[in-house]
């Protein structure tokens, strides 16, 4: 059993190496480890640090969806909470992504408590990076789009952490000002 802070160090570590040369959509292309290190932040904050399998699977939440990284790894490195949550966020694929989005809808009020918590996190952050200071028509669209099928999901989601459901309220706000 690793202890808090190497589980939270070796997942970090695990997400930086597996999505190495990834970028993100949004913010100019940064780097896909910056998505993962504030989904992280986010959960260590909400919770004050006291959940060290949920923000060890905040850093790997899109492992097995972005990745090779298989299910049975992950409950064999940190902890079986960890894979279950990390599977838990994990999209399909194969499938069309309208239908990818229509599931996450569908699934999030039976999600567990933890997976919950990572989806509200995923959404605040994936919103924040959609936000330009000037945007195109194309990222406006998208910014709207985004953000009213993250609303969708989050409501699903909400009520496992007030500063979570907070955050996400006022990133959301601050996404239909930046329209």
């Amino acid at each position: 059993m690793l202890s808090a802070i190497r589980l939270i160090s070796e997942a970090a570590e695990l997400a930086a190496r597996r999505h190495n040369g990834m970028a993100r959509k949004g913010r100019g292309n940064e780097p896909y480890i910056n998505h993962l290190a504030e989904v992280a932040n986010l959960l260590a904050t909400a919770t004050d640090g006291a959940d060290a399998e949920l923000i060890a699977a905040g850093w790997l939440h899109d492992v097995i969806e972005d990745t090779e990284t298989t299910r049975e790894e992950l409950a064999q490195t940190f902890s079986e909470r960890v894979a279950s949550l990390v599977v838990e966020c994990t999209d399909d694929m194969t499938l069309p992504k309208a239908e990818r989005r229509r599931r996450q809808v569908v699934d999030a009020p039976k999600k567990s408590p933890g997976a919950k918590l990572i989806k509200i996190a995923d959404k605040v952050s994936n919103i924040g990076a959609r936000i330009h200071s000037d945007p195109s028509a194309a990222e406006r669209a998208d910014l709207a789009d985004y953000t009213g099928w993250a609303e969708q999901v989050v409501a699903g989601c909400r009520g496992g952490n007030s500063w979570l459901d907070t955050t996400f309220d006022d990133m959301v706000r601050k996404a239909r000002a930046s329209l």
